[in-house]
């Protein structure tokens, strides 16, 4: 499986997390949710993401898989410790912080990142921040399919 994660544009400050991940100065992100919820338990060490910048059409770079890390029933405390434990490579602003305080969360920490040569989004309505896809051809124009939930299933 591949993944498709759409990274935030952190507005005022003109932080851009794909900008860090490029940068090399972020090498780990994290999803969380009051439940499990996608990418939870559903990505592994080896597989291959890619990222675009939200509200763009494009898909521009590309990393794989190093670990992967997946808790569930977190107290605040230990959210907020795992995500402190880990900062180095999540890299994190203080408004990110407090965002993932969660009971649920997933940290994938990926290397060998590149940009590639920009691929066209195809979006679809009922697609969410992180794709779980066969291929990325899949979410291409031209070659695109309807995107559904099947692979993203727990």
């Amino acid at each position: 499986m591949v993944h498709l994660v759409y990274c935030d544009n952190e507005g005022r400050n003109g932080e851009k997390v794909l900008d860090k991940i490029l940068a090399g100065t972020k090498t780990m992100i994290v999803r969380g949710a009051a439940g499990r919820k996608i990418p939870h338990s559903r990505v592994f060490e080896g597989e291959r993401i890619f990222f675009m910048q939200k509200g763009t059409s494009k898909i521009t770079a590309s990393a794989i898989v190093t670990n992967v890390y997946n808790y569930v029933k977190l107290t605040e405390e230990e959210s907020i410790k795992i995500l402190e434990d880990n900062q180095s490579k999540l890299n994190l602003s203080p408004k990110q912080k407090e965002r993932w305080r969660k009971k649920c969360l997933c940290l994938v920490e990926f290397k060998d990142v590149m940009e590639i040569t920009p691929l066209e989004f195809d979006h679809q309505n009922n697609m969410d921040d992180w794709l779980i896809l066969e291929k990325i051809e899949d979410v291409v124009v031209g070659s695109s399919i309807p995107y559904n939930y099947e692979k993203s299933r727990f």
